[in-house]
């Protein structure tokens, strides 16, 4: 089995990926491969946050868990993908990634990702 730090790398070295960053769901950075404007620690704080509340969200309106989430700003996207039973997976890309396989990969090898945690 592929180590966890070789998982993120590869994520990472994806067209469009600009950032990987896997995190707890206390907001503690675990592993990233990102660019210098981008701080592990603030990103996994705040994503954790993020993850938290749209899991609220989620539930109330009635869908269930949070699973994975895609956000849409001016100059990026932004992933959310849960990693395991607390832990999350963000990863940063650019406006005109296409996304799709990366989704579809992500969904296919969650049980996977969690089993390296």
């Amino acid at each position: 089995m592929m180590p966890l730090s070789e998982v993120v790398q590869r994520l990472a070295a994806r067209d469009g990926v600009e950032g990987v960053l896997l995190l707890s769901g206390d907001g503690l950075p675990i592993e990233h491969a990102a660019g210098a404007r981008v701080d592990p620690e603030t990103l996994a704080a705040l994503a954790a946050t993020a993850a938290r509340h749209t899991g609220l969200l989620g539930e109330g309106a009635g869908f269930g868990e949070f699973a994975t989430g895609v956000l849409e700003f001016g100059r990026g996207i932004l992933i959310l993908a849960r990693a395991g039973a607390d832990d999350w997976l963000a990863v940063l890309a650019g406006t005109d990634a296409d996304i799709g396989p990366l989704l579809y990969d992500l969904r296919q090898h969650r049980a996977a990702l969690a089993t390296l945690l």
